[in-house]
């Protein structure tokens, strides 16, 4: 295959054993919830809250951004670098967060901070 200067075969590796090397950690990942935890993401232009409700699917209630002006049930996919390769259903700082609702993609600006909201104690 001939270099186009477009595509560089030779990155592809580099970047995939970037991907699979990383730790991983200061994320959130679905699959060690057990539902309704609630979230605060922030990212480059917007804040975020999200109710994840169930892990496994990935189905969230989000509000924020010009999407989600309001409470909505959507589906989280997962956090990306904005390339082809998806961490599903996980949130970490430095990555894009990928959203699907009603038959659309959509993705935020860069996670910048993700908190989780404790409940007040009475």
């Amino acid at each position: 295959m001939a270099d186009t200067g477009i595509f560089r075969l030779r990155a592809v590796p580099h970047e995939l054993r970037w991907w699979s090397d990383r730790g991983w950690t200061g994320g959130i990942d679905f699959s060690r919830l057990a539902g309704l935890e609630q979230f605060v993401v922030r990212t480059k232009n917007t804040r975020y809250e999200l109710t994840v409700l169930s892990p496994s699917t990935g189905e969230v209630l989000v509000r924020g951004g010009r999407f989600f002006p309001e409470q909505t049930r959507a589906r989280f996919a997962g956090s990306s670098l904005g390339g082809s390769f998806l961490k599903l259903r996980a949130i970490h700082p430095g990555f894009l967060m990928e959203f699907l609702h009603e038959g659309q993609r959509i993705v935020t600006t860069r996670v910048r901070e993700i908190a989780p909201v404790t409940p007040l104690s009475v």
